[in-house]
């Protein structure tokens, strides 16, 4: 009797068993489901995203494409002006001279029209020169009229010159509204092309921040990322400690993720500047500031190059003391001064 019960007991375990086995399976494949539902969706996000991506690169390349083709024509048109001017200049010295000579003219005119009113009274009065003064006077009165031809044709010419002068100063002024409305253009293109940089600068910083932390080490001023010397470099060196590699590698990898997502037609460089204190330093390695300000901004370049960023997008410079923050005295401005500084630039 107790054998039957102990037999009984068994069996009725088992269905419980069952059920919790098929429950666990079920929230299994619920699960599952769930997971491939957000491959999915994530999937198709960024499909739109990459697609957006690409739109916007090659409207990028079109945009400097139209830019290279702005910066010629209005590079043309400046040498068909300063050409335009020259010629006017030279239209206006001649059209000066032949104002010159009709007024010399008109004055000779004057002069000989007097004379012939001379020799006329005088005519009247002497009747026995008469025949030789009319004949001076018809002399006279030829040469008078053949200065009137002259004159007249004088003063079409400098009609004409007068005419050409007013179309060149036409054309010059159309060529400079020209000229103005490139301008204009060029300076609304420059002016996206900076918005843009400015975006993903400031995504540049947004990143960096979080993934080096708040280190008092580290800080943001301005469009620059300052890293203080001491968080990188030993005292008089050039040669980055571990604690210095580590930070520039999770520079590196923040940049490298930045850099997929910029398109092809921003033109952008990551500058690395070197600053020191005004303490002087000397040694056969680095005879003054400039070379260890140098060195070390080359060194943090080279190590992100290492680590994958492209070359093409570093540039480093060394300014030694001579652009301090803090123009103080104290250890703490002299600290602050002993710098490295991150610029995410347009090159």
């Amino acid at each position: 009797m107790p054998l039957a019960r102990r037999v009984r007991r068994s069996i009725d375990i088992w269905p419980g068993f069952v059920d919790a086995l098929a429950t666990l399976i079920m929230v299994i494949v619920f699960v599952l489901m769930v997971f491939v539902l957000a491959q999915y969706f994530l999937g198709e996000a960024l499909s739109g995203r990459q697609k957006a991506l690409d739109k916007l690169g090659r409207e990028m390349a079109e945009l400097a494409e139209s830019l290279n083709m702005q910066k010629a024509a209005n590079a043309a048109l400046e040498a068909e002006l300063v050409a335009s001017k020259a010629e006017r200049d030279r239209v206006e010295a001649w059209a000066a001279g032949l104002g010159q000579d009709v007024a010399a003219l008109v004055a000779l005119k004057d002069e000989l029209e007097a004379r012939i009113k001379e020799l006329d009274a005088a005519a009247g009065v002497r009747d026995g020169e008469l025949v030789s003064e009319r004949k001076l006077s018809e002399e006279a009165r030829a040469q008078a009229a053949l200065l009137n031809r002259q004159i007249e044709a004088m003063k079409q010419e400098l009609a004409r010159v007068v005419a050409a002068l007013e179309a060149s100063e036409t054309r010059d002024k159309e060529q400079k509204a020209q000229i103005a409305d490139l301008g204009k253009r060029l300076n609304v293109a420059l002016a996206g092309k900076v918005e843009e940089l400015q975006k993903y600068r400031s995504e540049f910083f947004g990143r960096l921040r979080k993934v080096l932390g708040d280190h008092p080490g580290i800080r943001i001023e301005g469009d620059r990322f300052v890293f203080q010397s001491e968080l990188l470099f030993a005292s008089g060196s050039a040669d980055l400690g571990p604690d210095g590699v580590e930070q520039v590698k999770r520079l590196a990898a923040t940049l490298k993720d930045i850099a997929k997502t910029i398109p092809k037609g921003v033109n952008w460089v990551l500058r690395i500047d070197g600053h020191t204190d005004k303490r002087p330093i000397a040694s056969s390695r680095y005879p003054s500031n400039w070379e260890l300000s140098t060195a070390r901004a080359t060194t943090v370049l080279r190590t992100l190059a290492a680590n994958g960023v492209p070359k093409d997008r570093l540039a480093a410079a060394g300014f030694g003391e001579f652009q301090p923050l803090d123009p103080a005295e104290t250890e703490a401005a002299l600290a602050r001064n002993r710098r490295i500084e991150i610029r995410f630039d347009q090159r």
